[in-house]
């Protein structure tokens, strides 16, 4: 039906306007901030769903209300696209957003690639986008709650008039808690993290200490529970056997990592009753390789465990580092991750997920190309550094100090990342004070400082003017002003993104040529 709300005297956002179910929504931009709008005949229970003023017009009712959780919950409710849905085995990508700010930039970045790719006379295939994602890790150092990252994607969404579906990504789960705040909040996508079980001496133990430490195993994890000591796999003119050394290796390295993800999948199973919800499994966050040995017996012993998952994400080889393009060879990546997709098609199939994937622009083609499409690409921190680019052009003071807190911040915040930036490589603040006023984003493409301001985001968004232990207190150095410039000025910042995703996500919609290597 159409909406009438256009005949209304306020400034809307023209994108967010629908009907639905004889509802018309919309949302406007007034003197207190951005509002919701619903109008519909009076007869209709709908106005009992959310929180705000009501008031007549003609014989119609018209309410205005508040951009709140209640509301948010209340829009997801009437209108199904909003919901998070699961995405399956489709060509995937994962926008984060540690600001709740960043989607409609992200919306538009999709609309811009098919554009593009339509453009250059190319069809563009489907992507299914993920826009409410967030590590639990992140959250932490945000602030933010998984309840939070739903809403304020959910707000993203409906202001762009994204009717595409979306999925939602709890990431980097460690613990049953984390998966009961993340299914409270709606989210249908689980990454399970069990980095913590990963036994990284494997790597280097001789025969007999790895004889030693599988013996320590629980028993249903030890080498003879698996079935596959002298199997050999044939898989795509690929040869795996499973020798001794390799087996031993493998268990010791992931037992106990795969025998947590199997303990969270029960929980997950259990809590979830009803409510829709896929699996993604991750232990790429290791200094070494997962090798096609040792991703093979993951997916062995998940299938043996009864764990279903539609994405995996094993430690590809090369340097997957924050913000910055993949490091090591290109041939070398792409023979690995035709193996790891093999395995992928064989033991599912499912999708193999590239993570830390922002800005890996050297690889997508043949990520894309090997799997066949089974990818699922997976970015976070490069929504941020598209931020600070918006900042450095409308305040470049702030943008400086943010600059010269955070090298003050780096070698504290950078031991949870795998990142190789080296604060002497990087500008001093004290160099680019004298640079032209208009050139200080050029940080952001220095290697060095991008790092440095990729990982110490938790720090300049939680750090106080004051020693105030009141979490409501507004002291915050400078999360304010960085909030409050993007607000001001959310089409800077959502063109920033628009050219950086689109950039992204072009060879992900791109045709794929069956070049696979066998």
């Amino acid at each position: 039906m159409p909406n009438n709300l256009t005949n209304l005297n306020i400034a809307f956002l023209p994108r967010s306007l629908v009907s639905y179910a004889g509802v018309e929504y919309g949302l406007i931009n007034s003197q207190a901030g951005i509002k919701l709008v619903i109008r519909a005949s009076p007869t209709l229970p709908v106005f009992d769903l959310f929180e705000g003023e009501h008031v007549g017009w003609n014989d119609q009712t018209l309410f205005i209300g508040p951009l709140n959780p209640h509301n948010a919950a209340a829009l997801r409710a009437q209108i199904p696209w909003l919901r998070p849905t699961l995405l399956s085995l489709r060509t995937s990508a994962g926008m984060g957003d540690r600001l709740g700010l960043a989607t409609p930039g992200h919306v538009r970045a999709i609309r811009s690639a098919r554009t593009e790719l339509a453009e250059a006379k190319i069809v563009p295939g489907d992507l299914a986008p993920i826009f409410a994602q967030q590590s639990i890790r992140e959250m932490t150092r945000t602030g933010r709650t998984p309840q939070q990252v739903m809403d304020d994607a959910t707000w993203g969404i409906f202001a762009e008039g994204w009717q595409g579906g979306v999925g939602a990504d709890a990431d980097h789960l460690k613990t049953p808690a984390d998966i009961d705040l993340c299914l409270a909040a709606g989210f249908s996508f689980f990454t399970i993290d069990p980095g913590e079980y990963v036994d990284a001496s494997a790597e280097t133990a001789s025969l007999s200490i790895l004889r030693e430490l599988a013996e320590k195993l629980p028993v249903d994890l030890q080498p003879r529970a698996t079935g596959l000591l002298n199997q050999r796999f044939n898989i795509e003119g690929r040869s795996l056997y499973f020798d001794e050394p390799t087996l031993l290796k493998a268990v010791v390295k992931y037992g106990r990592a795969v025998s947590h993800v199997s303990a969270m999948y029960q929980h997950l199973i259990h809590a979830a009753g009803q409510q829709p919800y896929e699996l993604e499994v991750s232990v790429d966050e290791t200094e070494q390789p997962t090798t096609h040995a040792e991703h093979l017996y993951i997916a062995s012993e998940l299938r043996r465990l009864g764990v279903e998952w539609i994405s995996l994400a094993p430690r590809f080889i090369g340097r997957f580092e924050k913000g910055a393009d993949y490091i090591g060879d290109l041939t070398d990546f792409e023979v690995d991750i035709a193996g790891h997709a093999a395995i992928a098609r064989q033991f599912g199939p499912y999708k193999l997920s590239l993570h830390s994937g922002s800005d890996k622009f050297s690889i997508y083609p043949a990520a894309m190309q090997q799997t066949g499409g089974l990818i699922h690409l997976k970015t976070a921190g490069t929504s941020y550094l598209e931020a600070l680019r918006t900042i450095a052009v409308l305040d470049v003071d702030l943008f400086d100090e943010i600059y010269a807190f955070a090298r003050g911040r780096y070698e504290t915040d950078r031991s949870s990342y795998h990142v190789s930036a080296e604060l002497v490589q990087a500008p001093l603040p004290q160099e680019v004070a004298n640079w032209p006023r208009d050139t200080h984003s050029a940080l952001l493409d220095q290697f060095d400082a991008r790092e440095i301001l990729h990982v110490t985001y938790g720090s300049i968004l939680t750090e106080r003017n004051s020693s105030s232990d009141n979490p409501l207190a507004e002291d915050w150095r400078f999360y304010d002003r960085i909030m409050a410039l993007l607000k001001t000025n959310p089409d800077a910042y959502a063109a920033n993104l628009e050219r950086h995703f689109a950039r992204h996500l072009k060879p992900f919609m791109s045709p794929i040529i069956h070049n696979r290597i066998d």
